[in-house]
């Protein structure tokens, strides 16, 4: 159930407004050390649509984003041992999420407080009691113009991943049993988790990341995480280089 007491102005309650309603679905990663405010924010977005998941501190939460990737995060500033600008850095500064869309909930609502949370890398700023319905709609607008952004990567990145599909399909029909020729010994051992290990191999057979991701069962997202952890274990820099280079060294049967 919903606690208001932590909301300003309460929100409406007639239910004549429900049929003009939109309802998105997304994933949060909510962080705050308050419980009462942490279930009331978390139980308010799953009644809006939301699927979330909530943290009491920022290294907890940093361990949820390691396991999964959400479309979203909503962290509260001032928490112990590690506050939201420091949690903000550190997400910043890895290459996964510096597009991840981050909401400031805080009960400090100066100006020098929000100019250091846009330096440090959030989106929004709310300022603490809010509005629920103001921070629903900060949060679709942030997943609308994300998902836009995402849509326009993926169609403006697929002509460049076809034309270097088209080099490795060349590659393949130069050296049908390329897998399995070993040109030179690897120079240097390569440890692969089993999850690079089956990009790679799929990669070499010249799938593009959507086709990968529908294999496997993941995102396409997460698809680039793992062909970018190749690029940089092996050197290369582009697909092409990279199906080359397993090849040459046996990486890929």
């Amino acid at each position: 159930m919903v606690n208001y007491d932590y909301f300003n102005p309460k929100p409406f309650t007639n239910l004549t407004f429900a049929p003009y309603l939109t309802i998105m679905s997304g994933h949060i990663l909510l962080v705050d050390d308050e419980p009462g405010l942490r279930e009331s924010v978390q139980a308010y977005l799953e009644d809006s649509g939301f699927m979330v998941r909530s943290a009491s501190n920022a290294q907890e939460a940093w361990q949820m984003l390691e396991q999964v990737t959400p479309d979203l995060v909503i962290s509260d500033i001032m928490m112990p041992q590690v506050n939201g600008y420091e949690f903000l850095k550190r997400v910043r500064a890895d290459e996964r999420f510096i597009g991840l869309p981050v909401i400031f909930l805080t009960a400090r609502g100066m100006k020098s407080d929000r100019i250091a949370g846009y330096q440090a890398g959030c989106d929004a700023f709310l300022p603490k009691p809010f509005d629920p319905d103001e921070l629903v709609a900060i949060v679709e607008n942030l997943l609308t113009r994300r998902n836009s952004t995402t849509n326009i990567d993926v169609s403006t990145t697929d002509n460049a991943l076809a034309g270097q599909l088209a080099e490795i399909i060349d590659i393949l029909k130069q050296n049908p049993n390329a897998g399995k020729i070993i040109t030179t010994p690897t120079p240097i051992k390569i440890e692969f988790t089993p999850r690079e290990q089956s990009v790679l191999e799929l990669v070499v057979e010249g799938l593009m990341n959507k086709e990968i991701a529908r294999r496997l069962d993941t995102s396409i997202r997460n698809v680039e995480k793992y062909v970018s952890r190749l690029f940089t274990k092996t050197g290369t820099n582009s697909r092409t280089e990279l199906v080359r280079y397993a090849l040459q060294h046996g990486l890929a049967t």
